[in-house]
């Protein structure tokens, strides 16, 4: 029938392209590698924490990566229930709301539907992670001066994805059977923010709650 053929082609199937992966056999990779392997002892505050003698800027940058990667990916099961009549508003409860701008292409905050603000925002992430002169893949390449102000930007919008997650797709999280992975996933993305303090406190305001009973047993 015509319309399961059309809906195929809509925007339901796509899923965001991942970043381009990190190169194996670099320095970035032996990080990652590092991050999933202390991740792995299951304790996300030392997972988190700077590895001796490695550039800060290199390790935010690559569990940013990650961390998009991660999103993308639990987005990305739950797109057939945030749809334009779903979610017109892009919004983490009912006291949150969130209008999309950029600073280039977008001046002036747009309101638009949570499909909608997340396309936009997840391509504009994808766009900053593959501009070689803020996210340098090459080693010896400096990062630039501005880059912990571009990686806050990143991860306080990606925490809006979360949020939006949290407050209007978690039914349909329980069904699929993935609470274990998005509450891990966002427990080790908290514990990252924490640790260098990266969000200011007012963002993460629509999770306060979760984030205290997420991060108390592990203080």
């Amino acid at each position: 029938n015509t319309t399961s053929l059309f809906r195929s082609g809509s925007r339901s199937s796509k899923t965001f392209k991942p970043k381009k992966n990190i190169p194996e056999g670099s320095h970035q990779y032996e990080l990652l590698k590092h991050a999933e392997a202390t991740l792995g002892s299951g304790n996300l505050r030392m997972a988190v924490m700077l590895p001796e003698g490695e550039d800060l800027n290199e390790w935010v940058a690559v569990n940013t990566v990650d961390f998009f990667n991660q999103i993308n990916m639990l987005y990305g099961t739950i797109t057939d229930f945030c749809t334009e009549e779903s979610c017109p508003v892009m919004s983490a409860g009912p006291k949150y709301e969130y209008h999309w701008a950029d600073g280039t292409n977008i001046k002036k905050p747009i309101k638009c539907s949570a499909p909608k603000y997340i396309d936009y925002l997840m391509t504009w992430v994808q766009d900053q992670l593959d501009d070689e002169t803020l996210f340098p893949s090459k080693i010896g390449v400096p990062f630039p001066k501005n880059f912990m102000s571009v990686a806050k930007t990143i991860l306080k919008r990606l925490f809006r994805v979360y949020a939006h997650i949290y407050h209007q797709h978690f039914d349909p999280v329980i069904q699929l059977q993935e609470e274990a992975h998005l509450n891990t996933s966002f427990k080790h993305f908290i514990f990252f923010v924490q640790e260098f303090n990266l969000i200011d406190r007012r963002e993460l305001a629509p999770l306060q709650e979760l984030i205290e009973k997420l991060t108390s047993k592990d203080r």
